[in-house]
């Protein structure tokens, strides 16, 4: 059976603007009946990406504010949150993400809640979630988003290196995730130092907590015993000198599928307390997580919502390779109808994360499309 997939594009009127046009988009959605439970005053997670500094791809905040309003009308106690990021950027821990976040313009006098990040300070406030799925048995997910009663995601829709294409479910999977649970996606084997650059300093000894790091007396460089090491990453970003690095040599098959695993850990128990929302606007050729953004591959396209998180990736998808590429873009072929994720990542098969979704039960491939 189908899912609806609502849609709203962005030919806005004096007499409707976008704005009124966006609120019935969640009306449609049936924001209320996610937040409307016999708890109260129940928290929501609005999950969202803050930006990497010097990105301006990622959704404009004003949006934010229309969800937050409807949110705190219907009784619930909103909060923004992202998780902070594996690699060593501008959204590596939480003083770092939350300051890029307020310059991003997501502060509380524009969007009128309060912004969270998930996995506290240092990434490692986290809770086991058991999902007894292919890739993993437990899944590690970030401490607010797990708490929270209720969940909302809202998506930049774009090109991803490792994915393809970046939406609900990469927004909901790897977005969530804690820094352990980010890098067990990523890797299979433990992080590696730097042995040339390392200064013996012993910082990653210091906030170890497996004791799995030690100073060798002959070299006096730090190293790693895989066999205790957990996978927490907490390494990476107490390094000051960023000398301790991912492995990443996780094949993209088993990568999609471990993001997959992780977004079904998420809505787990909130399948009927959770709506998506994607938006197909500045649609770059990367992920927002760079600090820069290329120029947009496709013109604006506008907002998606659906109850279903496949349904709307997969209407997204669609909705970008029927759409004429812009002239000057990255992409070789520009043409209607050609896969634009192909022509960016030749080598990564994008619909591997949408099939095995749609196998773990987490949605369906076919839609509905409702034009608001």
């Amino acid at each position: 059976m189908a899912s609806q997939v609502f849609y709203e594009d962005l030919r806005g009127t004096p007499k409707d603007p976008n704005f009124k046009r966006f609120a019935r988009l969640l009306d449609a959605v049936d924001l209320k009946s996610t937040i409307a439970r016999k708890k109260k005053r129940p928290l929501v997670a609005i999950k969202l990406h803050f930006g990497e500094r010097g990105n301006t791809a990622y959704i404009r905040p004003i949006y934010l504010r229309q969800v937050v309003d409807k949110v705190w009308n219907y009784g619930g106690r909103p909060f923004l949150t992202d998780a902070n990021t594996l690699y060593v950027g501008t959204r590596a821990e939480a003083v770092s993400h939350l300051t890029t976040a307020i310059q991003n313009g997501f502060a509380y006098a524009v969007v009128n809640a309060p912004l969270i990040i998930a996995d506290g300070l240092t990434g490692t406030a986290e809770i086991e979630v058991e999902i007894n799925q292919e890739q993993f048995i437990s899944v590690y997910l970030s401490e607010a988003i797990v708490l929270a009663d209720s969940f909302i995601s809202l998506a930049h829709f774009k090109g991803h290196e490792l994915t393809g294409f970046g939406g609900t479910i990469k927004n909901v999977g790897m977005g969530s995730a804690s820094r352990k649970g980010k890098l067990a996606q990523h890797s299979n084997i433990s992080p590696q130092i730097n042995q040339k650059k390392c200064t013996g300093c012993g910082d990653c000894v210091a906030h170890c907590a497996q004791q799995a790091i030690k100073i060798n007396p002959e070299t006096e460089k730090a190293v790693i015993d895989p066999k205790k090491c957990v996978g927490c990453a907490e390494c990476i970003l107490v390094c000051p000198y960023g000398n301790i690095e991912i492995q990443w040599n996780e094949s993209i098959p088993i990568f999609l599928k471990k993001m997959v695993e992780y977004t079904y850990g998420v809505l787990k128990d909130k399948q009927d307390r959770a709506i998506f929302i994607n938006f197909i606007t500045q649609v770059s050729p990367a992920c927002d997580c760079y600090p820069h953004n290329d120029a947009p591959i496709v013109g604006d396209l506008g907002i998606l919502a659906s109850r279903d998180p496949v349904a709307i990736d997969q209407a997204a998808a669609d909705l970008v390779n029927q759409s004429p590429g812009l002239p000057g873009c990255s992409l070789k072929d520009t043409s209607p109808g050609a896969d634009k994720f192909r022509d960016l990542y030749p080598k990564v098969d994008w619909e591997i994360q949408l099939d095995y979704a749609e196998q773990i039960g987490l949605g369906t491939r076919q839609y509905e499309l409702i034009k608001i």
